[in-house]
């Protein structure tokens, strides 16, 4: 589905455009995130977000209790916001904090079997289509254990986009971060069942109190979903070659410039 250039006000507590000489700043919720006043029109492919978990499966908890999906959730939603000024074309798998199941799943095991299913069906469905699936890492091990890493399926072209992405998460979140994007092991089922370019973002580890606690913090949160769209927005191939790429060298550097603060 075409963005309109305002997000829907439905999904945003607080949307105001603020025109300055360069560009606009989206506040979410409170926080600035700036963006161009005249973003390019992208020939990208539509992308598919993905919220992990949901309902009654809510993923890894933190040991202060804050449950994985709601994050993924948080910041899904803002990742779908930023994208859409981009004029970018967006599907979200869910807009809310429930499972995908069909109706007949009783068991927990049921419900999370048929998630995934459809989870799976309506990705296939949407034509040459890129999926961000958003979810939080943890180990049960070590509370030591932080950093955002990005996983990509086994499809030719997800490399790129996990490698590219990885990096501008390292520069937006961390520097010091060292993880590298890997490849998803074949157990996992939802990026071992279709055949898009996909890429899995474990934006943080729940286990380890100081991330948990930024993850939890509206701004962070803000700050992964702007670094998430300024790597897909600038691994796509503009309209325009020149003017394209220029445009996409601005909005990156806007985005991750209002990150980092």
């Amino acid at each position: 589905m075409k963005h309109p250039a305002l997000v829907r006000a439905a999904s945003i507590a607080v949307t105001v455009l603020l025109a300055v000489s360069t560009g606009f700043f989206l506040f979410y919720e409170g926080e600035a995130v700036p963006v161009m006043a005249h973003p390019a029109r992208f020939t990208g492919s539509t992308v598919v977000i993905d919220a992990g978990h949901g309902g009654e499966d809510g993923g890894a908890v933190s040991p202060a209790g804050h449950v994985e999906s709601q994050v993924n959730l948080a910041v899904a939603q803002r990742l779908d916001a930023i994208l859409g000024l981009y004029g970018a074309d967006v599907v979200m798998l869910r807009t809310e904090d429930v499972s995908l199941h069909d109706p007949e799943a009783q068991t927990l095991k049921e419900k999370k079997n048929s998630d995934l299913h459809n989870r799976v069906a309506r990705i296939e469905a949407v034509p040459g289509a890129t999926l961000i699936s958003i979810h939080q890492n943890t180990y049960s091990g070590s509370a030591r254990y932080h950093g955002a890493q990005v996983f990509y399926a086994d499809e030719a072209s997800s490399l790129g986009l996990a490698q590219h992405t990885q990096e501008l998460l390292r520069q937006a979140l961390d520097p010091e971060n060292s993880r590298q994007a890997a490849r998803l092991p074949n157990t996992v089922y939802l990026m071992n069942h279709i055949s898009c370019r996909a890429i899995l973002v474990e934006c943080g580890f729940l286990s380890n109190p100081e991330e948990d606690a930024l993850l939890q913090t509206g701004s962070y949160q803000t700050k992964i979903a702007a670094a998430l769209a300024s790597a897909y927005l600038s691994y796509q191939e503009p309209e325009n070659d020149q003017e394209g790429e220029r445009a996409l060298e601005s909005q990156d550097r806007l985005l991750l410039y209002g990150v980092r603060k």
